[in-house]
This record gives structure tokens, C-alpha cells and sequence, in this order.
């Protein structure tokens, strides 16, 4: 009997201790998760994600939740980032329309203000000061150029823009490319959604994409799985979707305005400089090297120039305005303020020295 009194007491007391370590770690995890939410949101301005989507039953779009609101952002009751607009758009306003992705929604600005759509419309209000200026940012963080279609059309038009402002390449890159390289045995597939422990745990999500995207550098920069192909052929599904695009802004606004579009990575940069810029392009395109993004985007650049040419709408060629560094990017894309600021002032000089735009301010 005192046998198994003490067998049982053994076990009681093993389980006591196991039970004590876990809620020790689950309570240290609990800290650590805590500790990564209020980093976020001192970084970020948000303790979750920054890119929250939901379904827009009416363009069957994915938009950001209306009424989100971040230290950095408000999603307004219809689904834009900044304030809310009047329709019908009041006499005598001008109003601007920013379409694009997360490059034009600026999550990574530290606030509404520092956005470059935010600045452009700030500064042009300022310059005209008889005139009463507004903007939507119409940017969503994964549109491809048929996604900025729809939302032109569904969601858009009614605000009846006079400006419409068309920013985009990176993502429209991205699905053209996979598409080869699916073709050519290089890319399976792997998913961009995280999983189900990451999307209910910052940190677990930054540790898996963190390693994920030191993996796809790291077979960027090898010799394995690589694609080739003519970034010429690549582009031409971008220039009719480009085109229909501008087709339709066309058709609702006095003017478009198209923009090359600016990245980290550039030529002349030292080969562990330039992998580190090409770092989250490594993300979603891991078949890629480093010179065959930068004569991608050349194309694609190219392609946004003779499209504008062709469909005799404003050209504002800013790819290169915005240094390639940390200081100015955030990531290969992404602007951090600085960036903005910059990005901003080059589209606002193009601005001032057109005579299309002249002439609509003269109106």
C-alpha cells in the first residue's frame, strides 16, 4: 500500500510540474506574442496584419473592412483609405483618383498625410488655392490590373473623378511570370496564404514568412530552378490589360495619368546589395534572379510608356526618381515616408511642367 501511496504521489507530482512548465510557456508564448502585436503596432500602426480584406458583395471585389481603423490608416464606410467623399461630387470640385495596389494604398506610411496620394492631393489643393481639391485612394493591396478595372467601374465612377491617377506593374508581374514558370517545371505552386497557427499568431506568421523568404532568396540566388524567357513575350498580356484599363479611365475622367513604376533594386548596385533589394520579389517570385527582375521591370516600364503613347494619355516616367535604398523603401516595392515624400514631389514637378495639366487646371 505505501508502494503504490508513493507511486501515485510520484505521478501526482510529475503531472503537477508538467502542468506547472506548460502554463509557463504558455504564458511566456503569450508574452512574446504580445510583445511582437505592440511592436507591430508601434511599426505599423496595427496590432494584426496590415492587408484585412473581406468581400464586396456588389463588385465581388476583396477590399479593405470598411470602417478599419489603424494608427496609421481609416478605411472609410465604403471600403477606401482617407475620408469619406460626397456624391454627387460638389460644382467646381476637382477631384483625383489613385488606382492601384498596396503601392498606391501606402499601409507602410505613417499616416493618411504621408501617403503620396495624400501629398499630391495636399499640394495641389495648395497651388490652387481657388479651386476646392479632393482624392480617393483607390489602391488594394493584391489587385491585379483586372481587379483595378472592376473596382474603376464598380466603385469608382460614381465619385466621378476629373484625374484618374493609374499606378501598378509589380503584381501584374508576378502572375505573368508564375505562368512560365508553371510552364517550365520551375514553380509548384507554393502558397502565398499563411497557415492557420499564422493567421492566429503574429509571431508565428513572422517567423514562417521570415524563413520562407530567406528560402526563396536563397534559391533565387542559386543556380537551381531558375526560368528563362523574353521579358518582351512576357509583357504582352500586361500591355491590352493596361490598355483596356486605360480605355475605361478615359472614358470617366478629363485626364489620365499613367506612372512608370519604381522599385529598390537597380542596376550599378553590388550583387549583395542588389539580392537584398530584390528580397520580397525573391518572396513571390523565387524563380527569378536579380538581373532578370530588373530587365522584367524594364519591360514592363517600357510597355507602361508606349501604352500611354498609344492611348494619349499623360506619361509621368518617376521610375527612377526615388533612391534605391532602405531609407526610401521599405521593402522591394513599398515607399516608407521618405519615399513618399519624394515619390510625390517627382510626380507634382511632371505635373507642373505638362500642358494637359495646365490646361485642366485652367478650366
Amino acid at each position: 500500500m505505501n508502494q503504490q501511496a508513493n507511486s501515485d504521489k510520484s505521478r501526482r507530482g510529475i503531472a503537477r510540474r508538467l502542468a506547472l512548465s506548460g502554463g509557463i510557456l504558455i504564458v511566456l508564448l503569450l508574452l512574446v506574442e504580445l510583445a511582437v502585436r505592440t511592436r507591430q503596432y508601434i511599426q505599423y500602426g496595427t496590432f494584426g496584419a496590415m492587408h484585412v480584406f473581406e468581400l464586396d458583395e456588389k463588385s465581388g471585389l476583396l477590399i479593405p473592412p470598411p470602417g478599419r481603423v489603424t494608427k496609421n490608416f481609416t478605411i472609410n464606410e465604403l471600403g477606401f483609405r482617407g475620408p469619406l467623399l460626397e456624391i454627387p461630387k460638389p460644382t467646381g470640385r476637382l477631384r483625383l483618383a489613385f488606382l492601384g495596389a498596396s503601392t498606391t494604398f501606402c499601409a507602410e506610411a505613417s499616416s493618411e498625410a504621408v501617403s503620396w496620394p495624400a501629398r499630391i492631393a495636399a499640394a495641389i489643393s495648395a497651388q490652387v488655392p481657388g479651386i476646392a481639391v479632393d482624392y480617393l485612394n483607390a489602391g488594394v493591396g493584391g489587385h491585379l490590373l483586372e481587379q483595378i478595372h472592376r473596382n474603376l467601374e464598380s466603385r469608382v465612377a460614381p465619385f466621378e473623378p476629373d484625374v484618374i491617377f493609374i499606378y501598378e506593374a509589380t503584381n501584374d508581374l508576378t502572375r505573368d511570370t508564375r505562368e512560365i514558370a508553371v510552364a517550365q517545371h520551375a514553380y509548384t505552386g507554393h502558397a502565398d496564404r499563411e497557415s492557420w497557427l499564422s493567421a492566429h499568431a503574429l509571431t508565428w506568421y513572422l517567423i514562417e514568412k521570415n524563413l520562407l523568404l530567406r528560402s526563396r532568396k536563397r534559391d533565387a540566388i542559386s543556380d537551381q530552378a531558375h526560368i528563362q524567357f523574353d521579358p518582351r513575350e512576357v509583357s504582352i498580356k500586361f500591355r491590352a490589360r493596361l490598355g483596356a484599363l486605360c480605355d475605361a479611365a478615359k472614358s470617366r475622367s478629363k485626364l489620365v495619368v499613367l506612372m512608370t513604376f519604381s522599385t529598390q533594386a537597380r542596376r550599378g548596385q553590388d550583387p549583395e546589395r542588389l539580392n537584398e533589394a530584390c528580397n520580397t520579389s525573391f518572396y513571390y517570385m523565387p524563380y527569378m534572379t536579380a538581373e532578370l527582375l530588373l530587365d522584367t521591370f524594364d519591360e514592363y516600364n517600357r510597355v507602361i510608356r508606349e501604352v500611354a503613347l498609344e492611348k494619349d494619355v499623360l506619361l509621368l516616367d518617376v521610375a527612377a526618381a526615388v533612391p534605391g535604398d532602405r531609407e526610401h523603401f521599405s521593402d522591394s516595392v513599398h515607399f516608407k515616408d521618405r519615399g513618399c515624400a519624394v515619390f510625390a514631389e517627382a510626380i507634382l514637378a511632371e505635373l507642373n511642367r505638362s500642358p494637359r495639366w495646365k490646361a485642366l487646371l485652367a478650366r
